[in-house]
């Protein structure tokens, strides 16, 4: 444990910020430049240098405005600790505890923000494993940024992830096998947008009585289902990233960009899209072309429906019925 006041070589300890299961983080002026950052100290110290390195060396891969840079790491008298920038806001999980249920907007942006985060990282071969809340900082300036890499690890030789590793909440069905792909990330997202949609988590931890019901989806209820006001568009999104089975749910984050601009994009003045509402970009900066999924044939829009918000089975794009349970939507 670091102290108010403590100096660890160029820096000075400010405050605490944070402890969670792998380290504890401050914030700390570097006192040559006269910037604040956060120093990441991990709990296990004793580890060989090569073990220490790696979140340091996984994050200086990544290089996003929605996620947290890497400055430096360092040992001094025998203490290995990460400087990182420092996000001066909160963290996503207490302005969902503060203003849950958020609006639609609200709800929108930070996903997108996240799911850009999330589609970088997949790029370079990096799966996080803890995307959740408390791992989300929001800037004064309502940048989302992606943070805590702790659990992290590159996929580019593996085809999965092997260790059971993550929180519980937040993780994916295949995650209890040990089975972590870039799928398991994008499930995380959904509970995290089943969260800002209606202030509550799906379901608890799943004990291993439960399991069996995860595999097979039956713990989750539509966000609809907990608050009315969540639009469809965005009911359907969540329980898509909810799927309990991998060829069920969103594969790379791109599509589930693509698909939230489109939907999106439908339901705001004059077409304009939720980032130019709230960040007014050029064309370059706004990324893809928002009619590019529309301009795909029409037979690949019909054959991605819906799901139905009485039992969650997926339907036909084409019908307002459930073939299931007869729900009409």
């Amino acid at each position: 444990m670091l102290f108010r006041g403590q100096k660890i070589g160029k820096y000075k300890i400010l405050s605490p910020l944070g402890s969670g299961g792998f380290g504890a983080v401050y914030l700390a002026k570097d006192t040559w430049i006269d910037k604040d950052v956060a120093i990441k100290v991990p709990h296990k110290q004793n580890l060989n240098f090569t073990e220490l390195l790696r979140e340091p060396r996984l994050l200086a891969a990544l290089d996003h405005p929605n996620i947290v840079s890497i400055t430096t790491a360092e040992k001094e008298d025998q203490l290995f600790f990460i400087v990182m920038e420092y996000v001066d806001g909160k963290t996503l999980d207490d302005l969902i505890a503060e203003k849950a249920p958020l609006e639609t907007a609200i709800v929108v942006n930070y996903t997108k923000q996240i799911a850009k985060a999330v589609d970088h990282a997949h790029q370079q071969g990096v799966i996080h494993r803890d995307l959740r809340p408390p791992n989300m900082l929001v800037s004064e300036a309502d940048v989302l940024k992606v943070t805590d890499f702790g659990t992290s690890r590159f996929l580019e030789i593996a085809a999965h992830g092997t260790t059971v590793i993550g929180s519980p909440p937040y993780m994916a069905p295949e995650q209890f096998a040990g089975k972590a792909v870039f799928a398991s990330d994008l499930y995380s997202l959904g509970i995290t947008m089943y969260q800002m949609l209606t202030g509550a988590l799906p379901y608890n931890a799943p004990a291993p009585s439960d399991l069996d019901k995860l595999m097979r989806g039956d713990l989750v209820r539509p966000p609809r289902v907990r608050n009315p006001d969540v639009p469809k568009f965005l009911n359907d999104i969540v329980m898509k990233l909810l799927a309990p089975e991998l060829s069920m749910r969103y594969q790379r984050a791109s599509e589930l960009l693509l698909d939230l601009e489109d939907a999106y994009d439908a339901r705001t003045p004059n077409g304009s899209s939720l980032g130019s509402l709230l960040h007014p970009l050029t064309p370059q900066q706004n990324g893809p072309n928002p009619n590019a999924r529309r301009n795909r044939n029409e037979s690949d829009q019909h054959d991605s429906g819906g799901f139905c918000w009485q039992c969650h089975k997926p339907m036909h794009a084409r019908t307002d019925r459930c073939p299931f349970c007869g729900e009409t939507q």
